[in-house]
């Protein structure tokens, strides 16, 4: 979008904040740069430039403005729209995998070279993955700097730099101020009492209907894993380097997130997953847009606009649920799955509540007896295959795969039907045109409203929903009286 001119300007002038996160605002005479709701006076057109990213911008020489705060802007919605090179890219450069293994390792997941990939990259967003990382490291040591008091040299190890002389030199030039000068004009507020714990703000784009997004992942909380409490959707994270418990809680214009990991370099895969589960980057305007065209859905859409896909945070946990969650009731599946969980996961402490392990893996899975699973013979082969898929590699349902090649390989499993594909790929791929016409709970809501109520024939009416299904699917479930649709109370 930067590239229009006009576009940009009109965005800028109106300071609208949907905007923010698509494209950076550069000002050649202060050598600033912000996001286009930036309330301060726009700068006159000659005096503007319009970048792609928050690096694009940083790698021209301009920083950070220190009022809008464009590198906390919510992260654009293409990223998890497209399923081509740059977007995966992106998603694996937003999981931390460029400061984990550097630029060899991003190309290793996606199957290109690393000259293919900075090619790409420089062409659409004006830097290459060294460069985007560096600004989301920088984002990062905010973070830490603002919410803690974790000296410098753990601020700089936890937030991905490799020594302090690159995280003060980093910190001086996007921000314009030391580390310390950060720190001394961040809000005094209560630190917090747990070691290792942050309290952050994550944005999104206004409106979100937090119901059946909560909702869902309330009732189908799997015990030990997940729980709501207070308030909150609380739940167990597996990270690169450790372990972590998130509290989620929804507000009006942000969602609050209490993160206590064992270990801090993870504090950025760890956002990024809790983003992607709360579907917070995506854009309502556009997918309610859409919708509303249909007469059908547009008093739904208008009723409560801003419905998200409830994701998660770890595919190949979701995989496994999907699997044990077929032709059974949602109490079943969780029961299915508790089972599972103390038998092989991982045991944490929840000194705040009632979680108790982290998933298991599926090189934990492995080695499970299927004789014990109370389920049927038929199923039982199901999930044993995909674990076994999934613990040698043959799988590969990570933020940095393939989506098409995902699908193939799901179908091509045993007992793996289409309603089991289309469930990973919208809520563990993150397929905005995921779409499962033979859900019965799908198939009841549209006929309620006079839609076609056989796949065949929902599928061709569907078409006109594309490319945002998986959103329709939400709205149409949302008409049913089911506890996924609910926000919890408490």
């Amino acid at each position: 979008m930067h590239t229009d001119t006009e576009s940009c300007l009109r965005a800028v002038r109106s300071k609208d904040a949907r905007f923010d996160g698509r494209f950076c605002t550069a000002v050649l005479t202060t050598r600033i740069y912000c996001r286009p709701s930036c309330p301060a006076v726009p700068p006159k057109p000659q005096n503007m430039r319009f970048y792609p990213s928050a690096a694009a911008a940083q790698q021209a020489g301009f920083r950070a403005c220190k009022r809008c705060r464009p590198d906390a802007a919510p992260g654009s919605p293409q990223w998890d729209e497209r399923a081509d090179l740059t977007a995966r890219a992106m998603r694996l450069i937003a999981d931390g995998v460029v400061d984990r293994e550097g630029v060899p390792g991003l190309a290793s997941h996606l199957g290109y070279s690393t000259r293919q990939i900075e090619r790409q990259l420089l062409a659409e967003l004006g830097a290459g993955p060294l460069a985007l990382a560096r600004a989301q490291r920088a984002q990062t040591a905010r973070l830490l700097i603002e919410t803690t008091a974790l000296p410098m040299a753990e601020v700089a190890f936890a937030a991905g730099f490799a020594s302090i002389r690159t995280f003060n030199e980093t910190v001086r030039e996007v921000f314009a101020l030391a580390p310390g000068e950060l720190r001394q004009r961040a809000a005094p507020g209560p630190r917090p009492a747990l070691p290792g714990t942050l309290t952050l703000r994550l944005p999104f784009r206004r409106p979100l209907c937090p119901d059946n997004l909560f909702g869902h992942l309330a009732a189908t909380a799997v015990p030990g894993v997940e729980e709501w409490r207070h308030g909150a959707y609380r739940r167990t994270l597996r990270l690169p380097y450790g372990h972590g418990i998130v509290a989620l809680t929804p507000r009006p214009d942000h969602i609050d997130c209490r993160l206590s990991l064992t270990d801090l370099r993870d504090l950025t895969g760890a956002i990024a997953r809790c983003r992607r589960m709360l579907d917070l980057d995506a854009d309502p305007e556009a997918v309610d847009g859409q919708l509303r065209h249909d007469p059908v859905l547009a008093p739904l859409v208008d009723a409560a606009p801003g419905r998200r896909v409830p994701r998660t945070a770890d595919a190949d946990e979701f995989a496994v649920r999907a699997v044990l969650g077929q032709q059974v009731s949602t109490a079943a599946a969780r029961t299915h799955a508790g089972r599972l969980v103390l038998a092989h996961g991982e045991p944490v402490d929840d000194p705040e509540g009632g979680l108790t392990h982290l998933f298991p893996t599926p090189q934990a899975l492995a080695g499970l007896d299927p004789e014990k699973l109370a389920m049927p013979r038929t199923r039982r082969a199901t999930l044993t295959g995909l674990i076994a898929a999934l613990a040698d590699g043959a799988l590969r349902l990570g933020v940095g795969g393939d989506r098409a090649e995902a699908r193939a390989r799901l179908a091509a499993l045993p007992g793996v039907g289409p309603w089991t594909v289309e469930c990973i790929a919208m809520r563990a791929l993150g397929d905005p045109d995921a779409f499962t016409p033979t859900d019965l709970g799908l198939r009841r809501a549209a006929m309620a409203l006079g839609l076609p109520g056989t796949p065949a024939a929902l599928i061709r009416h569907s078409t006109a929903w594309s490319p945002w299904r998986a959103y329709a699917v939400q709205y149409l479930w949302a008409t049913e009286d089911h506890p996924i649709n609910v926000l919890p109370a408490g």
